[in-house]
């Protein structure tokens, strides 16, 4: 029986950090849940043919994808011991779909073996201590509105996912990108079960009623999976035809049994893309994989560390280093599984919501990534539009931190409305790292007070100007 005061809750800190093992396990459900979507939608981005007409299998990707992160999750939780759930990163793997796409003679194995490589460097940066340094040098300002800015970008990848704000398709760039429904017009009734779902979840918050966030997600599933068995609404997008009031991507379904397929594992080529490419373009391809595990994970890390409240006085994150070795690890084990680079998922912020507090958390929602690696009736019965109302209240949590942040001082408060700003405009946390960063150094030294900005700050601003400034460097060497 789990008591208080037990080895568990000492290893844990779950009294220490006003947590209770069923608050953990409610978390680790919710993260679950939350994240789940990335079993699905994996399969369908890494679902394209390299130049020589080669595939990774949708199933042997999906039950790779629960693996990976099954594994990488429970060793954060019993490691690290924060409720950070890992999870094959979706601003990577997108890059690495469309570099094999758009590279003549590059294969699924080359490409991964370049994201095997940037897991090695990242661990050699971390073992040296560049890492932890790197995120002690950057001004606590800064540190407040990457919370912020995740915020925003929890939300509004809830409100995507969810279907009430949509992109619109605009070829002449006449419109504004995003707009409320369809035309304007709430539609469909996954719409509904958003909506119903998220003034559910907003009473159980303001009333305080414990599992306020996992009975939200619990009782949308319920209708969801009503409507749909009832209704046959269907998702909105089959391969072949586009149905806008249908679900976002998983349409709740009950899965069927099947031995998952790792024959992925050990598939990756470390050199294939160096005799392919060349060492400038492969360096160059590793070189922006780098940066954006790099920075996304340290942003998403800041931002729930900060919510879950287990920033220490000074601002440091307990077990920092080992948190980052995880997540170093994440790149190299999903590049070597060909599942490309797992990192902190900003969707661990549900179970936190919901009271996680500590590394117990992690180990329930890795137990059933492992689960669902064999069965995934959870993982298909729950559509985005049942999750995302946690990540919208999730979202405001951590935007409610913004009063901490010094406006008066524009050497701060610039750099922190362009890192808040950017990451839901850009869909990219590494974006608004960037922005924020660059903008702070140079206008320290506007002010006349570069002497204030750490060295370490102008070497990661440096590293940033070369990352946005990635594509003109590949045209003056030839690369395409």
């Amino acid at each position: 029986m789990l008591k208080q005061g037990s080895a568990l809750d000492r290893y844990f800190k779950i009294t220490e950090r006003g947590s209770t093992y069923s608050r953990e396990i409610r978390g680790g459900f919710a993260t679950f849940f939350a994240m789940s979507y990335i079993v699905v939608l994996n399969p369908l981005i890494l679902s394209g043919a390299d130049s020589g007409g080669g595939t990774l299998g949708s199933a042997a990707v999906a039950a790779t994808t629960a693996f990976v992160a099954g594994i990488l999750t429970i060793l954060m939780g019993a490691w690290a011991k924060h409720p950070f759930a890992l999870a094959t990163g979706l601003g990577v793997n997108a890059f690495v779909a469309v570099t094999v796409a758009t590279h003549p003679g590059l294969t699924w194995p080359d490409m991964m073996g370049l994201v095997l490589l940037s897991g090695l460097t990242m661990l050699i940066l971390v073992l040296t201590g560049f890492r932890t340094a790197v995120f002690k040098a950057v001004p606590d300002a800064l540190k407040t509105a990457i919370v912020v800015g995740i915020g925003f970008f929890i939300a509004l990848i809830g409100l995507v996912n969810a279907g009430f704000v949509r992109r619109i398709p605009d070829a002449a760039h006449t419109t504004v990108p995003l707009g409320l429904g369809v035309d304007d017009k709430l539609l469909g009734w996954p719409t509904l079960v958003f909506v119903v779902g998220l003034i559910l979840t907003i009473a159980l918050v303001v009333r305080k009623v414990r599992g306020a966030i996992l009975i939200g997600i619990v009782v949308s599933t319920v209708l969801a999976a009503i409507l749909e068995f009832t209704l046959h609404i269907g998702p909105s997008f089959d391969g072949k035809n586009v149905n806008p009031r249908g679900w976002s991507l998983v349409a709740p379904t009950i899965s069927q049994w099947g031995a998952p397929d790792l024959s992925l594992i050990g598939k990756a080529n470390p050199v294939g893309a160096f005799q392919h490419l060349g060492f400038i373009a492969a360096a160059l391809l590793a070189f922006v994989i780098l940066l954006s595990i790099f920075f996304d994970a340290m942003g998403t890390m800041v931002g729930l560390a900060n919510e879950a409240g287990t920033v220490d006085e000074h601002g440091n994150i307990p077990n920092v280093d080992r948190v980052l070795q995880v997540d170093a690890l994440g790149a190299i084990i999903g590049g070597g599984s060909s599942v490309s680079s797992n990192q902190i998922f900003v969707e661990s912020g549900a179970g936190i919501g919901e009271g996680a507090r500590t590394g117990l958390a992690s180990i329930v929602t890795g137990l059933l990534f492992l689960v669902a690696m064999f069965f995934t009736p959870l993982i298909n019965l729950v559509p985005f539009e049942a999750v995302a109302p946690a990540l919208v209240v999730v979202g405001f949590m951590m935007v409610s931190q913004v009063g901490k942040i010094d406006w008066q001082d524009w050497g701060l408060g610039i750099p922190a409305f362009l890192t808040i700003a950017l990451m839901p405009f850009t869909y990219s946390i590494a974006n608004g790292l960037g922005a924020g960063f660059i903008s702070y150094v140079l206008i320290r030294a506007f002010q006349g007070r570069a002497r204030e900005v750490h060295p370490l700050m102008w070497v990661v601003a440096a590293a940033f100007v070369l990352f946005f400034g990635i594509g003109t460097i590949e045209e003056m060497f030839g690369v395409k």
